[in-house]
C-alpha cells in the first residue's frame, strides 16, 4: 500500500477506511470491529476516518472500545467536528447547525479523545464550512489544539477555496487536507476548481463517497453505460467494478485518497484490489466521458 506524505512527520495510507457506517452494522462487538481494523492493516490500510457525528455520535465510542494500545500505535485516526444535530448528546438542540466556536471545538476534541480512549488525534477536520464562523477564533483554537498535543494536524472537509483561504489566513498551522466528495458519480471537482486549488498548493485531498454512495455499483442512479464500461474493465483485469472505480481516482495526479466505508469483511479484504488496476490516460477519459454523458468539448 502506497502512502501519502502530508507533512514531514505525518503520512496516510493511500486508501483510507471510513467508519461512518460503523454503528449501522448489526454486529458492533469489540471482536468484529477489531476484525475490520485488522483486515485493513493486513493490506497496509492504516488510516481510519471518523467524525463525532457518525452513528448519532456513537461511532467513535464503538471504535474506541475495540482499540488496544498495540492497535492504536499502528493506525492514524482522523476525526471531524462542528456539525451539531439534535440527536445523542445534542438531543436538546432546536435545530441542526454548525459550531466552530472555541468552546465547541475544544469540547468536541475532548469528547473524541475520551470516547476513543486515545491521548491525541492524528488529524482533526472541520466537517462543514460554517457561515457563522469567526475565522480568528476558529483558527486560533485549531492552532492551540496542535500546540497542546491533543491534535497532531488539522484540515477541513467540504470546503470551497474561499472557505479554505479564510480559515488559513487566521492560522499559523497549515491546513493539510480537504475531504471532498469525488467519484465517477460526482465529477464536478475535476473542473470546478476544487481539485485544481488543492493541486496548486500540493495538498493531497481525501475523497468521500468514492463509489457515489454505492449508486455506481447498484445502478440506482443510472450510469448505465458507465457501469457497462466498469464491468468490462473489471472482467479484463480480474477485479470487481468497485476496484476499477477507485483505481480511476487513484490514477489522477492529485494524489487522491479515497475513503472507503463498508461493514462487509469480504469487501474490506478486497479494498487493495484497486491497486492492481491499470488506468492509462485514454481509459481514464473513457470512464470520464461516460460519467460526463458526452464526449469532452
Amino acid at each position: 500500500m502506497d502512502r501519502i506524505s502530508l507533512s514531514s512527520d505525518l503520512s496516510f495510507s493511500r486508501i483510507i477506511y471510513g467508519m461512518w457506517r460503523l454503528s449501522d452494522d448489526q454486529n458492533t462487538s469489540v471482536d468484529h470491529v477489531r476484525a475490520k481494523i485488522s483486515a485493513c492493516l493486513d493490506q497496509g490500510i492504516t488510516t481510519m476516518d471518523q467524525a463525532d457525528i457518525y452513528g448519532g455520535y456513537q461511532a467513535e465510542e464503538i471504535m474506541g472500545a475495540a482499540l488496544t494500545p498495540a492497535l492504536r500505535n499502528r493506525i492514524e485516526i482522523v476525526t471531524k467536528c462542528d456539525i451539531v444535530a439534535p440527536v445523542g448528546r445534542y438531543g436538546d438542540r432546536r435545530v441542526k447547525h454548525y459550531d466552530t466556536s472555541r468552546a465547541h471545538i475544544t469540547a468536541s476534541v475532548d469528547h473524541s479523545l475520551r470516547l476513543m480512549g486515545i491521548d491525541h488525534i492524528d488529524m482533526l477536520l472541520i466537517h462543514r464550512p460554517d457561515p457563522f464562523m469567526d475565522a480568528d477564533e476558529t483558527g486560533a483554537t485549531l492552532d492551540d489544539l496542535v500546540r497542546s498535543g491533543k491534535v497532531r494536524a488539522v484540515g477541513v472537509s467540504n470546503f470551497k477555496l474561499h472557505d479554505w483561504t479564510l480559515l488559513q489566513s487566521a492560522m499559523k498551522t497549515p491546513l493539510l487536507t480537504n475531504q471532498i466528495e469525488m467519484s465517477l458519480g460526482h465529477i464536478a471537482p475535476f473542473t470546478n476548481g476544487d481539485l485544481a486549488f488543492l493541486q496548486e498548493r500540493k495538498i493531497a485531498p481525501m475523497a468521500w463517497s468514492p463509489l457515489g454512495g454505492g449508486s455506481l455499483m447498484t445502478g440506482k442512479g443510472g450510469h448505465g453505460k458507465l457501469r457497462t464500461a466498469l464491468a468490462a474493465l473489471a472482467k479484463e483485469q480480474g477485479v470487481d467494478m468497485a476496484a476499477v472505480a477507485i483505481a480511476w481516482l487513484l490514477a489522477h495526479p492529485a494524489r487522491i485518497m479515497p475513503v472507503m466505508g463498508t461493514n462487509n469483511l469480504s469487501r474490506i479484504n478486497a479494498l487493495h484490489d484497486a491497486l492492481k488496476v491499470t488506468i492509462d490516460r485514454q481509459t481514464w477519459f473513457e470512464l470520464y466521458t461516460y460519467a460526463l454523458g458526452d464526449e469532452v468539448p
